[in-house]
């Protein structure tokens, strides 16, 4: 029989490392509640149960922290920041779920979760089992044991790691665990405020460890040290008694091991899921079930409902007869019945969750000439109407319609489906055509655009106006994610059938749409319409309430159009002068290996970072104390290599090989891949529901990260070129918009000035800050000065701007004071932007944008920072953002209306590109400017720059 297993889990080490993890993209549900610590801490316990199935598991908290070690060392933990309330909140829930799972929680007032895991997994050994302590904590080394085990999660990517007592023996470089405590108790731990010794760190811990055995080893040879280091021990001694014994891990704690108590056991699927539900879990609502129904082996039927009934009842007497020992304890059957999952017939029919099993509604599927003229009749009844394409590709290009859904009463709709001839297609869409025409009709949609393209195929323009479902939630909640089935599940209740059900998983055995099955078809299309109409009814009546009406409707749903039109246009790529740029990089390239290689002495796999790491700080020793990552590696990333560039010039030849290698990955050798068969251009695709300050981002290619700060990552630039010789690009370039918004927002008159006067901002911010006259402004002071400029509505720091520019950390300092003296105004604005948003929890742009910020209040001081820099920036990107929808509309209107033959192609970030008929160049490029400038009227004068070129990089 094999050895039984035990994993306790180290509940608040998983709560603020999947907290932590999420932090730069935090998960909001619909109410604003920031679920990232209960998320990441599922995420982790189920990975547990999945990978491991685990025949006996508990989960231990913190209660009231260590008494034994405040009463010792009052400032134990003394320096830690308050806890984020997103983890306060989290901790409620994940008591629940756990109750729900019947996973036990083991906690006991003014004990640490270490002290608990340490003495349960002393007496699981006893006990002759297996014990698994799941945590990233490395102070569990010293407990770790033939039969006791250090678990650490899977994290980013990097898959889990066991650590027996090879590995805390390689890792600490002791001979025993036990020795660990040695190590922490003489380096100490800053987490824990553990003072340790003074000048002890890592490597000389491990030293004496080697030499002496243990810290009383340490004390009682001090005659051996010598100079500083023998005086700073020898004060210390105690002190490093101290640290010991706070480091070291009771194992006497009032919890007792009774196995039968932590046997994994089927969870209370109905009360799981009513705790999912508030949190609008759904993906790990289908998460868990496939765990326990597949991974687990759980099945129905094959053990009566009286044998549980049995051990529940023996689980309580004995629950009773320890009470006070551990709050929960439960017992694992492995034969209890689920609830169904999303492939199963009677789908969330026991915790009445809505789905189209089990929803009342009427689906109708029509196929003949007669049906589609009655639709159309009801069709052209009716003020508003959702519709739905289902076709052959996510590819609007290549994508072939199936069919067309539509509903306008709610459990209601139709499908019309169409097929694959091509001519028979076009027929019954001209059929449709006078709905798709008429403007007095409403037509709704979940992510429009993509409808918009595919109906374009078959020569249909919809006309009307739009509502898109999508956008209308990301004006609402910026922060969330905005899928149709998300957002079904968050404000109807109700679970969409998955596509997965007719096509099947990505892969090559994906069948397409055209195969499923009529009736299966019209069921699944027509419930998208269906659902996307009940949400329509939900969110437009939330714009009025929010103020996003206008917003909605005068820019998001026109600039959908706008970005129809420019990606079914698609720009020009010189193939060929990419194909010179590749041969011209590898050069580049081989180049910089072969200088690298000579300055280090030898060849290695430069792309390797294991190889880089060991070169740069083994071989080299270019730094002292190298950084290192989770998995033991020297850590090689930019931002450690960039703060080294500057000292070490071979640094600074890999960086440089570094963006050359992306470059020609990314852009030079992709890009040509991305040319359309059909139009023989490329057609990148733009999100309007990414940014959450509004701005737009592209894929597909992405037009908007192409790298101008290098001669070649600007050459990219020059392989966009005009349709034909008949054609030249125009790009026009808002002028330091951002700046001025700035000014206009804060309302500082000196800067306003500035602007006013036609000055350089930049220059004559130097002049004021530096003290010095205008024309005397040097280029290194106008640099600094730009840089305070753009850094500083984004929190820049003393030590942000000294990491960016040559300046000291004190004359960052003094510039950034000698800033804020030049323009008090803005000072003052940074202040109380940070106030009104902690007063109403958001900011808005000039044009009502919002973006919310649920951390602006939270005591911890990490957490609440970047909420108060978003508080400030925020308005800026936005309006900005906003500013350029509105010249791209009014664009648009002017072009459509004069019928030209120019178009216009790409908008990145504050650049319109266009191709411009040089027949119309004289007429237009004064217009495309004066409708660029007056886009938006503000106190300050918008400026756009506008160049002409053979090329993009030539026009810009």
């Amino acid at each position: 029989m094999s050895q039984k297993r035990l994993f306790l889990i180290d509940a608040f080490a998983l709560i603020f490392r999947g907290y932590y993890a999420l932090i730069k993209n935090p998960r909001i549900n619909s109410k604003g509640m920031d679920t990232s610590a209960v998320l990441g801490f599922m995420n982790s316990l189920l990975d547990v149960i999945r990978r491991e199935k685990p025949d006996h598991l508990a989960v231990a908290f913190d209660k009231g922290g260590s008494a034994a070690r405040n009463e010792v060392y009052p400032e134990y933990k003394a320096n830690r920041l308050e806890t984020p309330d997103a983890i306060k909140i989290a901790v409620p829930y994940i008591h629940k779920i756990l109750k729900a799972m019947d996973i036990p929680i083991v906690e006991v007032a003014g004990y640490e979760a270490d002290d608990l895991i340490g003495t349960l997994s002393k007496q699981a050994e006893k006990a002759g089992y297996k014990t698994y302590m799941v945590t990233p904590d490395k102070d569990f080394a010293q407990l770790v044991s033939e039969n006791i085990f250090m678990y650490k999660p899977a994290r980013m990517g990097n898959g889990i790691e066991i650590w027996g007592v090879p590995e805390v023996q390689a890792k600490f470089e002791v001979e025993d665990p036990l020795q660990v405590i040695d190590y922490l108790g003489m380096m100490g731990d800053a987490a824990d405020n553990i003072p340790g010794l003074p000048g002890v760190g890592d490597k000389t811990a491990k030293k004496f460890i080697k030499a002496y055995g243990s810290l009383e080893g340490l004390l009682e040879n001090t005659h051996e040290l010598k100079g500083k280091m023998k005086e700073k021990v020898e004060e210390n001694a105690d002190l490093g008694r101290l640290s010991k014994q706070l480091a070291t891990i009771m194992l006497d704690c009032p919890v007792q091991f009774h196995e039968e108590d932590y046997e994994m056991s089927t969870p209370n699927f109905d009360k799981v899921q009513e705790v999912f539900q508030e949190l609008e879990f759904r993906r790990m609502w289908e998460t868990l079930s496939r765990i326990y129904k597949t991974d687990l082996g759980i099945s129905a039927g094959e053990k009566k409902q009286e044998a549980r009934d049995k051990k529940q009842e023996a689980r309580g007497k004995n629950q009773e007869a320890r009470q006070g020992e551990i709050q929960e304890g439960f017992q694992f059957d492995l034969f209890a019945v689920p609830p169904a999952t999303s492939d199963n017939k009677n789908t969330f029919v026991e915790t009445g969750i809505k789905n189209i099993e089990n929803t009342p509604h009427f689906y109708q599927h029509i196929d003949t000439k007669l049906g589609r003229k009655l639709l159309l009749e009801k069709l052209l009844q009716q003020k508003s109407v959702c519709f739905d394409t289902e076709t052959t590709s996510l590819n609007t290009f290549e994508a072939e319609l199936v069919g067309i859904a539509f509903s306008y009463e709610k459990g209601k709709g139709y499908y019309v489906s169409i097929p694959k001839n091509k001519i028979e297609a076009q027929e019954i869409v001209n059929e449709l055509r006078p709905f798709f025409e008429e403007k007095g009709i409403e037509k709704i949609g979940q992510n429009l655009k993509y409808d918009l393209k595919v109906l374009n195929n078959y020569n249909l323009k919809v006309e009307g106006q739009l509502f898109d479902t999508m956008l209308a939630h990301y004006l609402l909640q910026p922060d969330m994610r905005h899928n149709m089935n998300v957002l079904s599940e968050t404000y109807l209740q109700y679970f969409p059938m998955p596509i997965e059900k007719l096509i099947g998983k990505k892969g090559k055995n994906q069948r397409t749409m055209r195969s499923v099955d009529l009736a299966l078809q019209t069921e699944y299309a027509v419930e998208d319409a269906d659902v996307t109409f009940q949400l329509k009814q939900i969110f437009e009546p939330k714009l009025a309430e929010n103020d996003l009406t206008d917003l909605f409707q005068k820019i998001e749903m026109p600039l959908l159009r706008v970005l129809t039109s420019m990606e079914l246009e698609g720009i020009q790529l010189d193939a060929k002068f990419l194909q010179s740029l590749t041969a011209e990089l590898n050069k580049d390239i081989i180049q910089l290996e072969s200088a690298i290689f000579r300055k280090v002495g030898k060849d290695f796999n430069l792309a390797s970072p294991k190889q880089l790491g060991i070169v740069l700080f083994e071989d080299l020793k270019l730094v002292e104390k190298p950084k290192k990552t989770k998995t033991g590696q020297y850590a090689t990333g930019e931002e450690i290599l960039s703060k080294l560039a500057d000292e070490h010039p071979i640094v600074a030849n890999i960086l440089e090989w570094r963006g050359l290698v992306k470059l020609k990955n990314t852009y030079v050798e992709a890009l040509p891949k991305e040319v359309n068969p059909k139009t023989n251009r490329v057609h990148t695709t733009f999100s309007q529901a990414v940014a959450s300050t509004g701005r737009l981002s592209s894929n597909n290619p992405n037009l908007q990260n192409i790298p101008i700060r290098t001669k070649r990552g600007r050459q990219v630039r020059k392989a966009f070129v005009p349709r034909n010789e008949n054609y030249t690009l125009l790009a026009a370039d808002y002028s330091q918009i951002e700046l001025r918004i700035i000014a206009e927002l804060s309302g500082d008159e000196t800067m306003k000035q500035s602007f006013l006067n036609g000055e350089d901002i930049h220059k004559a911010t130097a002049a004021k800050v530096f003290n010095v006259p205008l024309d005397a402004v040097t280029k290194e002071q106008r640099s600094q000065a730009k840089t305070v400029n753009f850094g500083i509505v984004y929190g820049v720091s003393a030590f942000g701007l000294s990491q960016q520019t040559n300046l000291s950390r004190a004359a960052a300092k003094e510039l950034i004071d000698s800033y804020y003296e030049t323009y008090p105004t803005l000072k003052e604005y940074i202040s109380k932007q940070v106030n009104l948003a902690r007063e109403q929890g958001y900011v808005e742009t000039l044009l009502g944008r919002r973006r919310y910020l649920k951390n602006i209040n939270t005591n911890n001081s990490l957490v609440r920072s970047v909420d108060e820099r978003n508080a400030v920036n925020a308005p800026i990107q936005g309006t900005a953002a906003d500013i350029i929808k509105i010249a791209m509309i009014d664009m648009q209107k002017m072009l459509d209306a004069g019928n030209y033959k120019s178009k216009m192609l790409l908008q990145v970030h504050d650049e319109l590109v266009f191709d411009i008929h040089k027949d119309e160049l004289e007429k237009l490029q004064p217009i495309i400017k004066e409708t660029m400038e007056n886009a938006y009227k503000i106190s300050i004068p918008l400026l756009v720059d506008v160049g002409l070129g053979a090329d993009w990089l030539e026009a810009h």
